[in-house]
């Protein structure tokens, strides 16, 4: 009877543990992932944006043009942009560089090639870390000898 005792007990003390890699290792691993794999998201979105903005641009021929511009805490004014061939594009850590439309036609391809590898290499770690916590729960539930889902 102490024996049983005494294996309830480490079996308890192994799901716990096992309980705990789950939900302050794993779980916050692929929360993270999530949130990084969600910024990639955006930041393809923005660039395939500005990358229709500028086809429109070419195809309509627009050299000069007025616009509303957010200045802050959502105060707007007009601007008058009198050349459109040139603008200046965030490529990272507060930085702009002045691009023709080609040139930042070509950036942004290769931006948008390298976004999508990853997206890719952040969909495999999430389905990595889900994988990982189906693992661990089914060795909870084989510990408590519980019948599989």
């Amino acid at each position: 009877m102490a024996m049983a005792a005494v294996e309830a007990r480490l079996r308890q003390e192994k799901v716990k543990k096992f309980e705990d890699f789950v939900d302050r290792r794993l779980k916050p691993d692929l929360l993270n992932a999530i949130a990084q794999r969600d910024t990639l998201f955006h930041q393809q979105k923005t660039f395939l944006d500005l990358k229709m903005n500028i086809e429109n641009l070419e195809k309509n021929g627009v050299t000069s043009m007025r616009s509303m511009v957010n200045l802050g805490s959502e105060v707007y004014m007009q601007a008058e942009v009198p050349d459109t061939r040139h603008i200046f594009v965030d490529i990272g850590l507060g930085f702009h560089v002045e691009f023709t439309w080609q040139e930042a036609l070509q950036f942004i391809s290769v931006r948008e090639a390298r976004l999508a590898r990853q997206i890719d290499e952040y969909t495999h770690l999430i389905a990595s870390i889900k994988a990982q916590i189906k693992l661990v729960c089914e060795g909870i539930r084989e510990l408590l000898q519980l019948p599989p889902e």
